[in-house]
């Protein structure tokens, strides 16, 4: 029987569950379980799936949705604020990359031609892969979450010129100046079209959506959104996966992003699981096999010569040897549009059958590490760092604006330090100079250090994972320090620091979720404060509130749930309320709404409130009344109520109803 694609997507589907479920119970990462599947599945295994390029089809969907989902968490704000990251960054990552690549094969033997075709490949990362993975571990916003980001989208837009430049170096090209400025033009374009669409089509579109209330709409318009942007951005000789991106962004600032990002995620997980099965259909078992050992040394030496690359651009762009190191440890894979580009190279004879064997090879091999090296980048970091010829490394590449003597700290006593200058640092700091706090920043973001510095803010480049900028901070004479970045991992980092040279400073940290007080707390810290839980704690206080539950019972309640140190989320048990906090809840049936006079109500509009009453004979009370442009606050019985008047009552929900009809009769 001929097989059929969907045929194929369930053998796919069916073979995905049982290996990630094996690889589940093992604790190894879910996309080696889909990498493996495809090698089982594909042409060079058992032969399952033959419809190869349909499958290809629907990998590239998840890709879409994956850089459709990255677009959203961000904004065209923050993509403006990395145009350094992905300039600099990107470009020394992908000329680095090129230049040792090159270099190495041509002191083998190799032409200089097909040793910067090869580097044109190799200096490609996965944006599936590693964007997945930092999505994993919470780690998309933290710095070498952003240098990652930023690279991969340098990377996602110069591939096209490589593509473009690739028959020059194979002595066949044509007009590659004019095909340049073409693409130049059609990029401009596509930028000046996006702008136009998201100030006046889509916040309309997106509104009138809305308001039909109808969820199946919604999810349509916004695939039809992602895939549209990403279409016309891949007709302008751009990458799907970049218009996707941009597609994110434009909705990233509006109302509905986090209503998008939610439709959108069940369909990015079933997708993208495709797109692995893709890449591990692609490898020959046989030759790897038999292949084995030069293909374990070849990716060896892809592996240093990326992690290397990546690492200077994260230096050069004065980020700490330890970001620096972790975003390199990210991006040492070789990506998907590598394979694009080599296909391209076989045709113009840059690549021979041979040399294609191991470079697909070795592609996988590192695309399958990832997740093995990027869970264990924290401790690889910690090891690397120690050695001393890097401390020589970043002295010669520290900035002088940014180096830690450049600011005064010899009188700072009693003081706190604020680590991380976010919204929550930025605060804190506003709160401690109109209580005349004395305080000092640590920030490793160069350009926001230069930049506040000017604003007269007492903020120092650093990493505060060393010991070397905690006592340059006087760590020890502090009262408190103030944890509060982004990176879970980095947060660990700094606590422990902290307890290695102080055991005095009172110090509270910000996580994001509940799940990470345990650890932190284990650390030393004095006392956390987990976003996700007081984001639970101010939506039931303000509903409580709606039910007229006393203020001062409310603060009781929040007060007890915050007491001894959140004691209640470190044992895995349920919360139990003490009785009297549980009375709390005891709410009447009571409800506070607004009520418009529509019309010339006989009995209602030319009376007085003593003469409607609505105790006796409706048993609810008025509040205030809206008169026009007038708030009347202070109702008395002789208060007349109008046409057009808004009544603000209190009641219970079937007498508010029944006033309510009498109204509208």
């Amino acid at each position: 029987m001929e097989s059929t694609l969907l045929t194929e997507i369930v053998i796919i589907l069916g073979l995905s569950v049982l290996v990630v479920l094996i690889f589940q119970r093992l604790k190894l990462p879910t996309i080696l379980g889909f990498l493996l599947t495809g090698v089982i599945a594909g042409p060079h295994g058992l032969s399952l799936v033959q419809e190869s390029e349909s499958v290809h089809m629907l990998s590239e969907t998840g890709v879409i949705l994956l850089l459709f989902v990255i677009g959203l968490e961000f904004s065209p704000k923050d993509l403006l604020a990395m145009r350094r990251t992905v300039l600099v960054g990107g470009g020394l990552q992908v000329g680095l990359t090129i230049v040792f690549t090159a270099g190495i094969l041509m002191l083998t033997g190799m032409k200089a031609q097909e040793g910067i075709f090869l580097g044109f490949c190799l200096s490609l990362s996965s944006t599936a892969i590693v964007l997945r993975m930092l999505q994993d571990q919470n780690q998309i916003t933290s710095p070498q979450g952003r240098i990652s980001l930023g690279v991969l989208i340098f990377q996602d837009i110069i591939v096209v010129p490589m593509m473009l430049v690739t028959p020059i170096l194979a002595g066949q090209g044509g007009e590659i100046g004019m095909e340049l400025l073409t693409l130049l033009g059609k990029t401009l374009l596509v930028g000046a079209v996006l702008i136009l669409g998201s100030r006046f089509v889509l916040p309309r579109l997106l509104d009138e959506v809305a308001k039909t209330r109808s969820r199946e709409l919604f999810v349509l318009t916004t695939v039809l959104i992602c895939f549209s942007v990403a279409g016309l951005t891949y007709s302008m000789g751009l990458s799907l996966a970049l218009g996707a991106f941009l597609a994110g962004l434009l909705l990233a600032e509006s109302d509905y992003s986090h209503q998008a990002t939610g439709n959108i995620l069940p369909f990015r997980e079933v997708f993208t699981s495709f797109f692995f099965v893709s890449i591990g259909m692609l490898l020959d078992a046989q030759f790897f096999f038999e292949k084995a050992a030069i293909i374990l040394l070849l990716a060896l030496a892809v592996t240093a010569i990326k992690t290397g690359a990546a690492t200077l651009a994260g230096l050069a762009l004065k980020y700490p040897m330890r970001i620096a190191l972790m975003s390199g440890l990210a991006l040492f894979q070789v990506g998907e549009f590598a394979f694009i580009l080599a296909n391209i190279g076989q045709q113009y004879a840059l690549m021979n059958e041979e040399m294609s064997q191991y470079f697909l090879a070795v592609s996988i091999l590192s695309m399958a590490a990832t997740p093995f090296v990027m869970q264990q980048a924290d401790k690889i970091t910690q090891w690397v760092t120690r050695a001393p010829f890097l401390d020589l490394i970043r002295q010669g590449i520290a900035s002088p604006e940014t180096a830690p003597d450049d600011l005064n700290t010899k009188n700072l006593q009693d003081h706190v330090i604020i680590i991380g200058f976010g919204l929550n640092g930025h605060n804190l700091a506003l709160a401690a100079k109109s209580a005349q706090i004395p305080y000092v920043i640590l920030e490793i973001n160069s350009e926001t250090v230069k930049a506040e510095r000017q604003l007269g803010e007492p903020i120092l480049f650093g990493d505060a994972t060393d010991p070397f900028i905690l006592e340059h901070v006087h760590v020890n004479q502090a009262r408190v320090a103030v944890i509060a970045i982004s990176d879970p991992v980095a947060t660990r980092k700094v606590v422990a620091a902290i307890r290695n040279l102080c055991r005095t400073v009172y110090i509270i940290v910000r996580t994001r979720f509940v799940k990470e007080i345990e650890e932190v707390l284990r650390l030393g810290a004095d006392e956390v404060i987990p976003e996700e839980f007081e984001t639970s704690i101010e939506i039931f206080s303000r509903v409580l509130d709606k039910y007229l539950v006393p203020e001062e019972a409310i603060t009781a309640f929040t007060q007890g749930i915050r007491s001894e140190n959140y004691e209640m989320l470190r044992p895995m048990e349920p919360l139990r309320l003490r009785p009297k906090s549980a009375s709390l809840l005891n709410i009447p049936e009571l409800r506070f709404t607004c009520l418009t006079v529509p019309d010339e109500v006989p009995g209602i509009t030319g009376k007085s409130v003593a003469e409607i009453a609505l105790r006796q004979q409706y048993q609810i009370s008025l509040l205030a009344i809206q008169h026009g442009d007038t708030l009347l606050t202070q109702v008395t019985p002789d208060t007349l109520i109008s046409r057009d008047d808004q009544l603000y009552v209190v009641g219970k929900p079937e007498d508010i109803a029944r006033f309510g009809k009498k109204l509208k009769e």
